[in-house]
Formats: structure tokens, C-alpha cells, sequence
């Protein structure tokens, strides 16, 4: 597989995202939507878990398909940056057709930043305008980093962020991921600016350290308050996959958050992987490319995180190191 032309989830065609941050609140909410409905599955793996609208996917639940997905920073608080979004969606005509009337489909998740250092006593909810501003922003070309929901993200170790990457399959499918890293886990080997993600980079997109080791064999010790943590994501490709396929290719790319996370799935994270479809290319081979698609998007979703943590830049109030300028 090869990186795509911009090396973002939008290089499966017909996908935008829109950041929005605040400074001051040190936090902010990331939109991802298609030019249609989109096909959507998802899988949660940790313990800890803040999301909306999650059981609509399920594959036995009515609704087809997502207008569009949010990932936020502001725990429950951020959950409302759907609501902002929801609106948005419907002033232009997006939605579910309930009789006359277009309700919008917009999962979402969380991370927990409240604790980070920003300026947390609002008189209202400052998520809805967030979500709305992040809808609005939307394109093809996106901030990596210290933007939208990864504004105020943090891990074991270094400043967290947000992250993209693409994959191209020699059958021509493209296999996207998007990922808001705020782990409890460390995204390098201990105290060493080598990625665990090393082995699935391409062409040096996240420092090109490679992964030399020698690799620890002690039991990890929690480095963040309890809580103050979680990593979301997602994954997306052109491939027609249902909702049922989307929910085993979001399980298969958790196996990439494993890889790029250590220790991943604890208790106090609560790691989410959506998976969406644009169902632009047909299957070229019914019983290979899935195959194909779930290792694809484990070692795309890996990358992504990388790159969230390589992509982070320093602000003042800052509680922890950028992996850039150490």
C-alpha cells in the first residue's frame, strides 16, 4: 500500500472535515461528514467510554447511514458539540426523512480535557458553536495536531493531538483514519522519541526513527490522573462495505491503536473506532478485500496517531512536552 496525494482521511473522495478550537478553553471539536449519507459502523473497546447516538449503528437498527461524526474534546460537556452541528446540518436540508421533516444523524465521542489547563468556567455550553464552526470549515485540507478535538488532547508523555493518515490498496480501495489521541498509554517507547507506530511508517511521515528498542518488559504504571484520558477514531473507505462489515472493520482497526498505543483498552480510556463507508468502489474480490481492509485500516489508524503526537505544537500554558521541540 502507498500513502494517498494528501495523506488525510479526504483522500477516500467525497469526505470533508472542519476543526474548531478554542484557545483559551484549550479544547475543541472536529467534524467529519460526506457529500451523502454514509454507512457506518463502530466499535468501543475502552473502559471508559462518552458517545452519542452509537446503538443507531448497530446492524440491526434502522437507520442506514450517519450525515455526519463528530470527535470532541469537553467529555459529556462536549457531547453538545453535535447539537451545533445537528443544526447545521439541517439548515441545509441533511437528514433522515421522518415524514416532512429532516432529522440529522450525528454520532459522536468524547476525550476528557478539562483538566488540562484552559479556562473551564463558562456560563454556557461552548461546545454547540464549536461543532457548528467546525460543520462550517469543512474541506478536503485539514489542520493535523494541535487542532479541532486534539487542541487540548495529552498522553503518558508527550502533548496529544489529532491525527490523519491514508493508505492506497494495490486493488486502487483507499482506506483513510482519523484519531483524536489523548491516551493514558505512552505513543514512545518509554522515555525515548521512537514511535511504537515505527514499523508502518511511510516515508518518514512521522520523524522516521525507526524502532530499535531494546523493549521494555516492566509492567506499566499510570502516568495521567484517572480519567484523563481516551483515544477516538476513524476509519474510512471507498469500499462498499454495510453497516456490518463497517462494525468489523472499526474492531479490526482497534489492533492499530494497539500497535501505536502501549497500554491500550485500559479501564479509564475510553476508545472508540467509527467506521464509514462512501461505498464508491465495489469489493473487487468479495472474500479477500476484507481481509485486505481490516489490516489496512490497523496500520492506517496506527500512522494516525503518530502523526497526532509528531504534528502537536506548543501554546503557552502547556502541561506537557511537544514531541517537535525536545
Amino acid at each position: 500500500m502507498r500513502k494517498g496525494p494528501r495523506n488525510l482521511i479526504t483522500d477516500v473522495a467525497g469526505l470533508r472535515v472542519g476543526n474548531a478550537r478554542d484557545d483559551r478553553l484549550r479544547s475543541g471539536t472536529t467534524v467529519l461528514l460526506g457529500n451523502a449519507p454514509l454507512a457506518c459502523g463502530v466499535n468501543v473497546m475502552g473502559g471508559a467510554p462518552g458517545t452519542r447516538e452509537t446503538e443507531l449503528l448497530a446492524p440491526d437498527k434502522l437507520v442506514p447511514g450517519v450525515d455526519a461524526l463528530v470527535l470532541s474534546g469537553g467529555s459529556a460537556f462536549g457531547l453538545a458539540a453535535c447539537d451545533g452541528v445537528s443544526d447545521g446540518l439541517r439548515a441545509l436540508g441533511r437528514g433522515f426523512a421522518v415524514g416532512p421533516v429532516q432529522v440529522p444523524i450525528v454520532p459522536g465521542a468524547i476525550v476528557f480535557d478539562l483538566l488540562n489547563g484552559g479556562d473551564k468556567d463558562w456560563d454556557a455550553n461552548p461546545y454547540p458553536a464549536l461543532g457548528r464552526a467546525a460543520l462550517e470549515a469543512a474541506g478536503a485540507d485539514f489542520g493535523l495536531g494541535s487542532e479541532g478535538a486534539g487542541t487540548g488532547a495529552m498522553t503518558h508523555r508527550w502533548k496529544g493531538g489529532l491525527g490523519s493518515a491514508s493508505a492506497v490498496l494495490d486493488s486502487g480501495v483507499t482506506v483513510g483514519a482519523l484519531v483524536v489521541v489523548n491516551a493514558m498509554g505512552s505513543v514512545t517507547l518509554e522515555a525515548t522519541r521512537q514511535f511504537w507506530a515505527a514499523p508502518w511508517e511511510i516515508e518518514g511521515e512521522f520523524g522516521g526513527l525507526g524502532l530499535t528498542g531494546p523493549y521494555p518488559t516492566a509492567e506499566p504504571a499510570p502516568a495521567k490522573r484517572l480519567g484523563e484520558a481516551t483515544t477516538i477514531a476513524i476509519v474510512a473507505t471507498d469500499a462498499a462495505l454495510d453497516k456490518a462489515g463497517l462494525t468489523r472493520l472499526a474492531t479490526a482497526a482497534q489492533d492499530g491503536m494497539a500497535r501505536a498505543i502501549v497500554p491500550s483498552h485500559t479501564p479509564f480510556d475510553g476508545d472508540l473506532v467509527f467506521a464509514v463507508s462512501t461505498g464508491a468502489q465495489p469489493l473487487p474480490d468479495p472474500a479477500l478485500t476484507p481481509f485486505q481492509l481490516g489490516h489496512a485500516a490497523a496500520t492506517v489508524l496506527a500512522r494516525a496517531i503518530a502523526r497526532a503526537v509528531h504534528e502537536a505544537r506548543p501554546r503557552p500554558g502547556d502541561l506537557q512536552p511537544c514531541w517537535r521541540v525536545t
